[in-house]
C-alpha cells in the first residue's frame, strides 16, 4: 500500500496503549495526522501529552496497540523488527537531544557510519556535500570532543541527512544547546526543508524552537488538539498556556519572554 506522493508519513487512528486492565495508560488516542514531503512540522503538548510517543510511532521506534502508520510508501506498523530495522537505517534520519556520537572517531567517520552499518559506500563527493551543508567543512577531521555542543549537533544532522532520508525525525535537538548554537542548529533543518524538501518532524517544549517551522501541531492527554501554520514563538506560547502546558507563574513568565527571543 502507498501513500500520495505529497506525504511523507501519515498515521490514521493510531493509539498506544500501555499496561493491561486497570493499570492502562493510553498515550495515543486514534490520532490522525500527516506529514508532508519537503515540509517541517513542530509537535508540542504539556507533559504527558503524548508527543514523543507520537514521533516514536510514525519512525518506527514503537509499534502503535491499533491504527495504520505509513512511511515513504510502507505500512511500518505491521513490519517485524528486522524489516524496521533496514527501513530506519535506509529511510529514516534521527536527530536526538544527546548528540549520540562515537567520540574515537573523526567527524567523516560518525557521518558515514548509518553507511557504512549497511554495507554502503557514499556516492563520490556526498559527505563533503553534506560536511559543507551544514557548515563542518573543514572540521571532517576533528573528533568530537574538539567540537562545540552546536557543531556536534550538526555533525548528527549530517549524520541523519547521509542517507538522503524520506523524514528526519529530532527529538528536543535544541535541548542541550546555548541561544546561539540552538537558533543555528533551528536555521540548519529549517533549511533542509525549503532548499533541499527534506521532511522534518521535531518534538519540542521550547515555542521559539517551534517557531521556525512550517506548522505546529498540538497534543494534548493523547489526542490531537489543534495546529497553527507560520508560527511565531508568541502565538506557541499562547496557544501552549490554554492547553495547560505553562501552568505555574515561572513557566508563564517564561511564555511572556518569548517575544523577547523570536526571530
Amino acid at each position: 500500500m502507498e501513500i500520495g506522493n505529497t506525504d511523507a508519513v501519515r498515521l490514521t487512528d493510531v493509539s498506544k496503549v500501555y499496561g493491561r486492565r486497570a493499570n492502562q495508560v493510553v498515550a495515543l488516542e486514534e490520532v490522525t495526522t500527516a506529514f508532508g514531503r519537503g515540509t517541517f512540522t513542530a509537535i508540542m503538548g504539556p507533559s504527558g501529552s503524548g508527543k514523543s510517543t507520537l514521533l516514536q510511532c510514525a519512525a518506527g521506534l514503537d509499534q502503535p496497540t491499533s491504527g495504520s502508520v505509513l512511511l515513504d510508501g510502507h505500512e511500518i506498523s505491521t513490519m517485524d523488527e528486522t524489516e524496521l530495522t533496514m527501513l530506519r537505517r535506509e529511510r529514516i534520519g534521527f536527530v536526538f537531544q544527546s548528540f549520540n556520537l562515537l567520540p574515537v572517531l573523526t567527524v567523516r567517520q560518525n557521518v558515514t557510519l548509518p553507511l557504512r552499518l549497511g554495507g554502503r559506500k557514499p556516492a563520490r563527493g556526498r559527505v563533503s556535500q553534506v560536511l559543507e551543508q551544514v557548515g563542518l567543512g573543514q572540521r571532517s577531521n576533528h573528533r568530537p570532543a574538539e567540537l562545540s555542543g552546536g557543531q556536534q549537533q550538526r555533525v548528527a544532522i549530517a549524520r541523519a541527512l547521509i542517507t538522503d532520508p524520506a523524514v528526519i525525525f529530532a527529538d528536543e535537538p535544541t535541548g542541550s544547546l546555548d541561544t546561539r548554537s540552538a537558533r543555528d542548529v533551528l536555521t540548519l533543518l529549517s533549511g533542509s526543508a525549503r532548499s533541499t524538501g527534506q521532511t522534518i518532524v521535531m518534538v519540542t517544549h521550547d515555542p521559539v524552537a517551534a517557531s521556525y517551522a512550517d506548522r505546529v501541531l498540538f497534543l494534548a492527554d493523547g489526542r490531537l488538539a489543534g495546529e497553527l501554520h507560520s508560527p511565531t514563538a508568541e502565538s506557541v506560547a499562547e496557544r501552549m498556556t490554554r492547553l495547560g502546558a505553562f501552568a505555574d507563574e515561572d513557566d508563564l513568565a517564561r511564555a511572556g519572554a518569548v517575544r523577547g527571543g523570536q526571530r
